[in-house]
This record gives C-alpha cells, sequence and structure tokens, in this order.
C-alpha cells in the first residue's frame, strides 16, 4: 500500500503505476460536473480558484447530506468520464491526482502523462463505507450547487487504486476491460 499526501508533487505521482494501491491521507477537494465548469470558466478568465490547485486531489463526489453524528452523507464516486472535457484544464495548471469511477478518455489520459497526474478509482457503490474515511468536511465554494458544492476533505487512509499512470499505462488495459466513453 502506498501512502499519499496532498499537495502532491510531480515527482511522486510519476512514480506511481496503474494497479498500484493507495492511501490518501490529508487535504482533499470534492467537485462534480457543474463546479468543474466553473473551475473551467475561473481559468479562462484569469481568475484565482477557489483553492490551491497545485498538487491537489479532486474526489469526484456529490455526498449525500449527514447523518447526526457523522461529518458527512454518503460519498461514493461519481463517473469519471462526466468530467473528462474539463479535466485537462485543470491538469494543465496544476492538479495532481483526481479520484472517480470509470474510463477517462485520451484526452485526459494525454494531459496525464504530459503533465504528470494520475487518475485514481474509489469503489463504486461503497459511498457509506468510504465516507467513514472522512473526518472533516466544509464547503468553500459554490454552495448554490447543493451536493455538488466543492467540499474540503480531510482523509485518513481514503484507498484507492492507480487506474491511469503518468507514464500512459492504465488498469483498463492491463485487464483488458474495453472502455467505451
Amino acid at each position: 500500500m502506498i501512502k499519499l499526501a496532498p499537495p502532491l508533487t510531480e515527482d511522486a505521482v510519476r512514480r506511481l503505476k496503474a494497479g498500484d494501491e493507495v492511501e490518501v491521507s490529508g487535504v482533499i477537494y470534492t467537485a462534480r460536473d457543474m463546479a468543474h465548469k466553473r473551475l473551467c470558466q475561473t481559468i479562462r478568465a484569469s481568475e484565482p480558484l477557489p483553492f490551491d490547485i497545485n498538487g491537489a486531489i479532486i474526489y469526484f463526489t456529490g455526498p449525500t447530506p449527514a447523518r447526526p453524528g457523522r461529518v458527512i452523507g454518503a460519498a461514493g464516486p461519481t463517473t469519471s468520464a462526466r468530467m473528462d472535457d474539463f479535466s485537462p484544464a485543470l491538469i494543465e495548471v496544476g492538479l495532481r491526482a483526481m479520484i472517480g469511477k470509470g474510463c477517462r478518455n485520451q484526452m485526459v489520459r494525454d494531459a496525464l502523462k504530459k503533465f504528470g497526474a494520475v487518475h485514481l478509482s474509489a469503489i463504486g457503490g461503497a459511498g457509506a463505507l468510504l465516507s467513514k474515511f472522512i473526518v472533516k468536511a466544509e464547503i468553500i465554494a459554490y454552495e448554490d450547487l447543493g451536493a455538488e458544492a466543492i467540499r474540503k476533505l480531510v482523509v485518513e487512509n481514503f484507498p484507492a487504486i492507480v487506474a491511469y499512470d503518468a507514464a500512459g499505462q492504465s488498469i483498463y488495459d492491463k485487464w483488458n476491460i474495453e472502455c467505451r466513453i
């Protein structure tokens, strides 16, 4: 098990290989479709992003409301392909890792290679279980988006697997899984 603690460096990310099992501890951010769209609009407008993206990890999730005594509700991964149009721009400005589920398109894979980033996969359908690795959560931007608002999460030993590495390799290729995006 490889331990990751953001902010991630390009060198650390380039050492990861498709299929590596990782545990993330530290600050990560949530963002789904609408938040990604706004982040990219912000980049195009040359305005500051609502968090420091250099070395950051974005988790593609829209958590459910927290039950009493919990910091967050179920927080399972969203289908990653929904962010494919936006991810290259974020990777180019310093995003080092994303967590989601499923396949990524060639544009994302090319950006991962060029700029030194990875895509991690978490277990789909396990949102309640994954929420137990989240010890703190707060909305930091786009509150009007509800579940899709950007949250700053503090995670401890959040489990994932390197699905796409910075060398262009993929678990889907290794395991002969056909991706249709």
